[in-house]
């Protein structure tokens, strides 16, 4: 069973491998190993192994991650547990019991391991070439072995600090930047080795692994080179998880140095002498069974077992998440085979009509908690732009009390009027009420922007970028038949205010009367005069409504025409000047008629106000937004469904193609990995 756990997580990752970015969705288990290139992380994992079969060399080596995948099997005769972990013999291209597999060569079993670790350079500089480069594409390794314990490593470039050589400048960063994008997954174990005959607080593979756990639960650490450290000197203190702890501790190994690969020592008469090394010296001796190589395998594989154990059911999880992901994603693509032409269109074409009225009517599955859209945004429009905007107009902010004291001579003619008059109020009014016609123009303006926007908002959507020449047609003609329905939009509106600006109905109901006018200006006007007191009693003296003297030359329209003229010149009679304008303080009558016009004119331009108010975001609904849900349709059905043309339209976006594929292999990836993980 505890092997068969360790199995599918390497067959989840062969298959994830097939697929970049499936991987980086789904965090397998799996043990990491980081150091610095002189830390000894190569023969760490050639001893694990038994075999030789990792490139060596000064400089970087190990220039592409590469997952070590090791199965435990059988041997054709049957041996004890204990002699399987140590090899019976080096390298013989005749051992049937051993080979190697690479995923990228299917099916093609290596049993020289010196081919192996031929292959690993030729595919190392398949992608980083020659030079000293790196890559973060993996090379997928299967070791099957007696001598090994099921297990699965990577094996990642060793940290450096200057550049040698061929090497890039910013060596240090690309490896650190690659070597985090392993170890910071939360399902990473850390193998941080670190040569022991150094200062444990400097080690690269430490501080880089505390770096992303820096309570060190998920390291462990690998002390090699015990054998080259000074006399007198030991590792106890470490070893008791003392100095730097970590969760599971550290474990010494003695690997073979240069000089004994230089001689060909084989890995079996290493593991011998680190055995016979941890047994007989005097300060690990007592502790001898907690290190060495196979000791290292066997803590390895349970650590990965009991990780494994832990994260399956999360693992499990996030590959049906992925999976319904892509599922929904490829539907939304829809099947690579093609109905007729003329099919295509069609659905497209109601697709998108069904989509205009759902969002303009608020319906659909898409509606927004965040923000407002769609019919929302053109209410916005409707009852605060438009009608705030017409609220704020004053009809005084444009004419003065001198210009509607000429206007009511003017209107009046060669003879002064005796009565406020009704052509001096309608000329004034009418002035006003052209006034809202720009803001109402205004308003279908803005809504045509927001069905522009709705426009954007649908063909935005995947299942329109399928064929994108269908897609800006689509877009062509809803914009021109938008703007087709401005012109009688625009008509309407303007006639509407012509209309009010027509006929001045002063029967209007809400209108208030000239007599009632007349009685609160006269109140306002008695209100304003001083109050004359009794010089014998102090109290106010009685208002004297006596008939006012008749005008002169000191005040009135012409006084100031007449100001500085003597009696000579009077009597001269000059002709009025050529340009003649009102002058003068007024009088008390002219000043009671402005203001009756003005309490006149603003009383109906209220009126109008209302009526504009409501009946143009009437008028823009009739003629802009319900014509336009139900005639759009058959506008793209006359423009587009044209046997000439379809083929064109229906041809599919490049990028469509591609991403199908792409989902479709993700597709058939996570089912895959999920049939893995539901054999557990």
């Amino acid at each position: 069973m505890d092997q068969h756990l360790i199995n599918t997580v390497n067959k989840l990752q062969d298959a994830l491998a097939t697929f970049g970015p499936a991987s980086n969705t789904i965090d397998l288990p799996q043990i990491t190993v980081v150091g610095s290139q002189s830390s000894g992380k190569s023969s760490v994992l050639e001893n694990i192994v038994g075999r030789d079969f990792l490139p060596r060399g000064t400089g970087i080596v190990t220039r592409r991650p590469l997952i070590l995948q090791l199965i435990n099997r059988r041997p054709t005769k049957d041996t004890s547990d204990s002699e399987q972990l140590i090899p019976t013999e080096q390298v013989n291209e005749n051992n049937k019991d051993e080979w190697g597999e690479f995923l990228h060569i299917p099916n093609k079993k290596f049993y020289d391991f010196n081919e192996i670790r031929n292959e690993i350079v030729k595919e190392t500089e398949a992608k980083t070439g020659k030079n000293a480069g790196i890559s973060s594409v993996p090379i997928n390794l299967r070791i099957y072995s007696p001598h090994v314990l099921t297990l699965t490593l990577v094996d990642l470039p060793g940290l450096t600090k200057v550049p040698v050589g061929d090497q890039p400048k910013d060596i240090e960063k690309q490896i650190k930047e690659m070597v985090l994008s392993f170890i910071t997954k939360p399902n990473a174990i850390i193998l941080s080795v670190t040569a022991a005959n150094t200062d444990l607080a400097n080690s690269d593979g430490l501080m880089l692994a505390r770096e992303v756990d820096p309570e060190g639960t998920r390291t462990i650490g690998v002390l090699t080179k015990i054998d080259l450290m000074d006399q007198g000197t030991d590792v106890i203190e470490i070893l008791a998880n003392r100095v730097i702890p970590l969760r599971y501790g550290y474990v010494p190994v003695i690997n073979r140095g240069q000089k004994d690969i230089n001689s060909n020592k084989s890995i079996k008469s290493a593991l011998e002498y680190e055995r016979h090394f941890f047994e007989t010296h005097e300060a690990y001796r007592s502790k001898a069974q907690f290190c060495g190589t196979p000791y290292l395998a066997k803590r390895l594989n349970g650590i990965l077992l009991n990780h494994i154990k832990l994260t399956l059911p999360d693992i499990k999880a996030r590959i049906e998440k992925n999976l319904k992901k892509y599922q929904k994603e490829l539907a939304e693509l829809g099947p690579a085979e093609l109905g007729s032409p003329s099919n295509v269109v069609l659905s497209t074409i109601t697709e998108f009509c069904n989509e205009y009225r759902s969002i303009l009517e608020g319906k659909g599955n898409d509606v927004s908690s965040l923000e407002l859209s769609g019919g929302a945004r053109i209410s916005f429009v409707f009852h605060e732009i438009f009608s705030n905007g017409i609220k704020a107009l004053d009809p005084f902010d444009q004419i003065k009390d001198v210009d509607i004291r000429t206007i009511l001579y003017n209107s009046s003619g060669s003879s002064p009027s005796l009565f406020v008059g009704t052509a001096a109020f309608e000329v004034l009014v009418k002035k006003q009420i052209k006034r809202f016609e720009e803001p109402s123009l205004k308003c279908v303006t803005l809504v045509y922007d927001e069905l522009v926007r709705i426009l954007t908002q649908i063909l935005s959507k995947p299942q329109f970028n399928r064929y994108p020449s269908l897609k800006e047609s689509i877009g062509h003609v809803f914009i021109s038949f938008l703007r087709n329905l401005l012109l009688p939009t625009n008509k309407l509106v303007t006639d509407l205010v012509s209309m009010e600006e027509a006929y001045i109905n002063t029967a209007h109901p809400d209108l208030i009367k000239g007599s009632t006018a007349m009685s609160i200006v006269s109140e306002k006007m008695q209100m304003s005069r001083p109050v004359q007191l009794d010089p014998k009693t102090g109290k106010p003296l009685p208002q004297q409504h006596s008939t006012p003297p008749p005008e002169s030359g000191n005040g009135g329209f012409f006084s100031n025409f007449f100001a500085s003229k003597n009696k000579k010149r009077l009597a001269a009679m000059e002709a009025p000047p050529a340009v003649l304008k009102a002058s003068g303080q007024m009088t008390e009558r002219e000043t009671m008629e402005t203001e009756v016009i003005k309490l006149l004119i603003q009383s109906y331009f209220s009126i109008v106000q209302r009526t504009i108010t409501d009946l143009v975001p009437k008028s823009v609904m009739l003629k802009l937004i319900l014509f336009s849900k139900t005639e759009i349709q058959k506008e793209l059905l006359e423009k587009l469904y044209q046997s000439d043309s379809l083929n064109d339209l229906v041809k599919e976006n490049e990028f469509t193609i591609q991403r199908r594929k792409e989902c479709q292999t993700m597709v058939e990836t996570l089912r895959h990995a999920s049939e893995i993980v539901a054999s557990v």
